[in-house]
């Protein structure tokens, strides 16, 4: 099972995250869980590559809120770096952006099937 020290030990700023949730770690746990199973992870890589800006700002800001109101800084600090240059329509290579984002997603899920095993 997840805990608050295991979200600490991947960089999470747990305090902070379960402040926001009325003090409740039962459901600040939850929602982290949860986070993870939104699709526009995956939309926003398609839309960039589309160069459809409008669009992955929009999923881009929506997941920034997500992950930022859970603090969980690792995939906060990519995905607001993708948020502001896709407010400014950048032109450029998003490929290290959505690499890290994807990167930091990844260490979280890997982190939440390790503790879901039975021994």
């Amino acid at each position: 099972m997840l805990t608050v020290e295991d979200l600490k030990s991947y960089g999470a700023n747990v305090d902070e995250g379960v402040a926001r949730c009325a003090g409740k770690e039962e459901l600040y746990l939850r929602l982290v869980q949860k986070v993870l199973d939104d699709e526009g992870f995956d939309i926003l890589a398609e839309t960039i590559l589309e160069r459809d800006y409008d669009k992955a700002f929009d999923i881009a800001h929506r997941l920034k809120g997500a992950v930022s109101n859970l603090s969980l800084t690792p995939m906060t600090i990519p995905i607001e770096g993708l948020t502001e240059s896709l407010r400014a329509r950048e032109e450029r290579d998003y490929s290290q952006d959505v690499k890290a984002l994807r990167e930091a997603k990844r260490q979280l899920e890997q982190l939440i099937n390790t503790n879901e095993r039975v021994f």
